[in-house]
């Protein structure tokens, strides 16, 4: 094992590095924040990729192809059809609005911040509860390499993701995620899958072994499909930490094209877990948990070298989804909720510099916040299903709805987010957080008050609407100053 501790701590050092270079680039608010609005195709595409492939896509991919077999897959297959969906119809105009959160653009399409800042409060419970998670499987992974304590594995990982985000902002996330969608490829892709295939006898040799429904494409059920695609492809949608990173993009056709890549191959990495996972299927058919099968096979099955390798890809799935989940919960924690707290409107230009050190004190105390939760919180399924139900249920409605819909009005999207947020609430309490109804029901209300409270309440200020439809043409300057309000 000492050569595949040594892959280990050369890699984590070189996230640190990585980090500690990031600093001198991040020296306005837009660098830090979303990395200066000049990544390439190359570049987007890879971080992009890295971000929404994160451990649960990962070890939980492998563990539901484990569980139901191919049709496993539907899991990550729906982050990826989201990812194109956001690519090809929104990323455009999203890159476009020059804004640095969802929030923001709630501002400029309905007038004023009363949608933004309840949108914020919902926004950041959201990526604060993603962070979180992502930092839990730090024990996962630490367990099976060092056998360390729970509490000590999730302060290492978490520390090294806050140490990095805090230093280099948005650059140093965007180098480390670079090189964690490299490590993924080659870890899971290219070295894992077919040695997880030749293991197991062959693709022949695993139907020989399994039931038919392993590889029955629907097997995991229609239901559990079509819950899939509205937490997750919808998720995919209005997720402030999706949308931070087509900020990133250098211009709407990098948007386009390097989302659609990016999504494309999240496609390829959901077959390959559920593949993975149904071969571990037949080395390993009486494991205790679905969950470990990514764990088991790497551990039993690699050479030594490959299985540092493999355990650094898990390492960065996790990371990469932790961090931009970070750095999404300080930006909106800041930008949307704490400044307008302190009634500050955006800054000139000339306070950029000031701003990244506000912005980076908020990383560190956001990380500090998602270490500690995440030592409190044993249930991950349970604490990620609040967030996205809220997120979903909440926010999907006024955000798509402002972008296809004139009619909206503020009062829709307040009336929307409101009772979309609290019938989720009170559904999770009713039939249980895992309960299908949550998602539903919230998101139905959610639409019906939208609609019927904006066509029951003025029509946007056409002033607003205006200046609305300049941003998302792109002739309109980045915001410094506060959006235009609605004559009261």
């Amino acid at each position: 094992m000492a050569v595949d501790y040594l892959v280990i701590v050369v890699y984590l050092a070189g996230m640190l590095a990585m980090g500690w270079w990031g600093m001198r680039r991040a020296r306005s608010k837009s660098e830090f924040l979303v990395a200066g609005r000049r990544l390439g195709p190359a570049m987007y595409s890879g971080t992009m990729a890295a971000i929404v492939l994160g451990g649960a896509s990962t070890i939980g991919g492998v563990g539901l192809g484990y569980q139901y077999g191919l049709s496993g897959a539907w899991m990550v297959f729906t982050i990826g059809l989201g990812l194109l969906a956001l690519s090809v119809f929104f990323s455009a105009r999203i890159a476009r609005l020059k804004v640095y959160t969802v929030s923001e653009m709630l501002d400029l399409r309905y007038g004023g911040g009363r949608a933004g800042v309840i949108s914020g409060v919902v926004m950041w419970a959201y990526t604060l509860m993603l962070a979180v998670t992502s930092t839990i499987a730090y024990a996962t992974i630490f367990d099976v390499l060092f056998d360390m304590n729970r509490t000590l594995a999730i302060v290492l990982g978490g520390s090294i993701v806050v140490a990095y985000s805090t230093l280099g902002g948005m650059w140093s996330i965007t180098l480390t995620d670079m090189v964690q969608f490299v490590v993924k490829t080659i870890g899971v892709l290219l070295l894992l899958l077919p040695i997880a295939v030749v293991k197991a006898g062959g693709f022949s040799e695993m139907k020989a072994q399994l039931p038919t429904e392993y590889f029955d494409p629907l097997g995991i059920g229609g239901e559990t499909i079509f819950t899939y695609v509205l937490i997750y492809t919808f998720g995919m949608l209005i997720g402030q930490d999706i949308w931070q990173r087509v900020f990133t993009a250098r211009s709407d056709r990098t948007a386009r094209w390097g989302g659609t890549i990016a999504g494309t191959y999240c496609l390829a990495y959901a077959l390959a877990g559920a593949v993975i996972g149904t071969a571990a299927k037949v080395l390993y058919p009486k494991l205790g948990s679905a969950d470990d099968a990514f764990a088991t096979i790497v551990k039993e099955e690699l050479p030594v070298g490959v299985r540092g390798l493999v355990l650094a890809a898990a390492l960065a799935a996790v990371m990469s989804t932790s961090s931009g989940a970070l750095i999404a919960c300080a930006t909106v924690a800041n930008n949307d909720i704490w400044s307008r707290l302190r009634g500050i409107g955006k800054g000139s230009p000339a306070e950029d510099h000031d701003e990244v050190k506000g912005n980076r004190a908020f990383i560190l105390l956001m990380g500090l916040a998602v270490i500690a939760t995440a030592i409190a919180i044993d249930d991950v399924v349970q604490a990620l299903t609040v967030a996205y139900n809220l997120l979903v249920g909440g926010l999907l409605v006024p955000i798509l709805g402002g972008l296809v819909w004139k009619r909206g009005t503020v009062y829709g999207a307040l009336a929307s987010v409101v009772v979309g947020g609290l019938a989720v609430i009170v559904l999770m309490a009713t039939h249980g957080i895992l309960a299908n109804e949550p998602v539903y029901y919230g998101l139905l209300a959610s639409l019906a008050a939208y609609v019927i409270v904006s066509l029951a309440t003025p029509a946007t200020d056409a002033a607003v609407l205006a200046a609305w439809r300049e941003r998302l043409a792109g002739r309109s300057p980045e915001l410094v100053s506060e959006p235009v309000t609605a004559p009261q």
